[in-house]
């Protein structure tokens, strides 16, 4: 995709509230796939809560959020913090995630609550204590599609399922290699998702190893990718593949001379090395 392309799509993406209006933004792009669509409004939404995160999470905030709550629960309303959610333009788990956490600080009478605490009752929402307020994240939790456990649970399976279709096709082509499992019992502590055992050259580039990314590759997570990965890859096994299955921007594969090349699915045109020098 055309950074320009990109652009426009993030554009029009600002004024999407939910994930059921992308077919309709599809049409206007009708080169853009509905998984590449919701891969870009996903990210675009992360980028949001990172830019709005100390606003919401400022503790004078966290309070007014809680207050806002236990009034709403005074007057015996319903959908609480979906509505509050919607108000602030904010995920909804995310605040159910604020007023749980002040609403244990309370009860349990701290100052600071663990995260693996809130991890554990966000997992399983029908553990709170307040049956209203389980009800009220259990509820934000199943809507939203950006965050929460549910949502990482959906992330982690596609990022599966791309990961098994990738050792699929390689063990389809006969191409050894070893897995991210077996290279962290070898002591690596940054692996890619597969490593060769035997090179292949692809577009006159050798590929030593191959990550799988079940995600749109725009310019910001890319970055931050070579930073704390690629290139970590790359000092360990030399040149290497990204496949960002849902796309990437065109302009990003600016770095094929020095080892890094990226694609949005796995080559055709392979050239395979001969270990027996034939």
């Amino acid at each position: 995709m055309r950074i320009d392309t990109y652009k426009k799509i993030v554009a029009k993406l600002k004024h999407v509230r939910r994930r059921d209006e992308l077919p309709e933004l599809c049409s206007e792009f009708p080169n853009v796939s509905i998984a590449t669509m919701g891969s870009i409004y996903s990210q675009e939404n992360q980028k949001k809560l990172r830019r709005t995160h100390h606003y919401h999470y400022n503790p004078k905030q966290t309070a007014v959020y809680y207050k806002k709550f236990l009034a709403a629960r005074d007057r015996q309303e319903k959908h609480i913090l979906y509505r509050m959610s919607e108000e602030a333009d904010f995920s909804p788990s995310q605040l159910a995630r604020i007023v749980l956490e002040e609403h244990l600080m309370v009860t349990l009478d701290k100052d600071h609550i663990p995260k693996v605490t809130l991890s554990k009752y966000l997992k399983s929402p029908l553990t709170i204590d307040d049956h209203v307020l389980s009800a009220e994240v259990l509820e934000c939790i199943a809507v939203d599609d950006h965050y929460g456990p549910f949502t990482d649970c959906i992330k982690h399976a596609i990022g599966y399922e791309y990961e098994f279709e990738l050792k699929k096709t390689l063990e389809s082509l006969s191409l050894p290699y070893i897995g991210e499992e077996v290279m962290r019992e070898k002591g690596y502590d940054k692996t890619p998702d597969i490593k060769l055992e035997i090179p292949i050259a692809v577009d006159g580039y050798i590929v030593n190893w191959i990550e799988s990314k079940a995600s749109f590759g725009d310019e910001f997570n890319h970055e931050i990718y070579l930073r704390e990965q690629y290139w970590s890859y790359w000092n360990r096994f030399g040149a290497g593949m990204v496949i960002y299955w849902f796309g990437f921007i065109d302009e990003l594969d600016v770095n094929k001379e020095k080892g890094i090349i990226l694609k949005d699915s796995f080559p055709q045109n392979i050239v395979f090395f001969d270990p027996t020098g034939d």
